[in-house]
């Protein structure tokens, strides 16, 4: 048996344990670094629009000057969710 060590999306650390399961069977996991405020996290999403990745990438697109449809469409993603990233990365900047 090969025990595969699961990395935090957030910090890189490997302090990470099982948080329990997502409405639709998912392992869901949680990181245990003190320094870490990432939460709880999955490693396959279903949705490519709920990725780290993904989101960077959207704000991004934001700063080069991309309208909301369009980065919409380029990352195969909703207009809802490119504006919710982008309006919780605005409140998380200004400290609220």
């Amino acid at each position: 048996m090969v025990l595969e060590p699961i990395c935090c999306p957030h910090c890189d650390g490997i302090r990470v344990i099982k948080h329990g399961k997502t409405g639709k069977g998912k392992q869901r996991y949680r990181c245990q670094a003190p320094e870490c405020a990432g939460g709880t996290f999955i490693r396959d999403y279903s949705y490519t629009g709920l990725l780290p990745e993904v989101k960077q990438q959207i704000c991004k697109m934001a700063l080069n000057g991309s309208g909301i449809r369009d980065t919409a469409r380029v990352l195969g993603v909703s207009q809802t969710t490119v504006i919710e990233t982008l309006k919780k990365k605005s409140r998380a900047e200004s400290g609220q």
